[in-house]
Parts: structure tokens; C-alpha cells; sequence
């Protein structure tokens, strides 16, 4: 983590082969996330998101 942000290589195997995301569901939330102006590199909880795991 830097700078508040998450780098991806760090969620892809907890989503995938942890949780038991599928391929298309990730790529859908990481679709999402680039069409939000995110980079597709690193993402960042919203305040609201960050209450979600407090």
C-alpha cells in the first residue's frame, strides 16, 4: 500500500483463488473500476468503502 492505494497484484489471487471469484467477476469490478478514471494498476477506498472493513 502507498499512498492509500492498493496495488491490484495484491488483491488478484485473494479475490480469485481465496474468496473464489470468478475470472469474469473480476474482470467486470477491474472494467468498472478503469471506466471510473481509476488506472487499472492500483485501487482506493472511498471513505464509504473503508467503513466496510473497519
Amino acid at each position: 500500500m502507498q499512498d492509500g492505494r492498493i496495488f491490484i497484484e495484491t488483491i488478484n489471487g485473494q479475490f480469485l483463488f481465496k474468496e473464489g471469484g470468478t475470472p469474469a467477476e473480476y474482470s467486470a469490478g477491474l472494467a468498472c473500476a478503469v471506466a471510473k478514471h481509476e488506472s487499472g494498476t492500483y485501487v482506493k477506498f472511498t471513505p464509504a468503502g473503508a467503513e466496510m472493513f473497519a
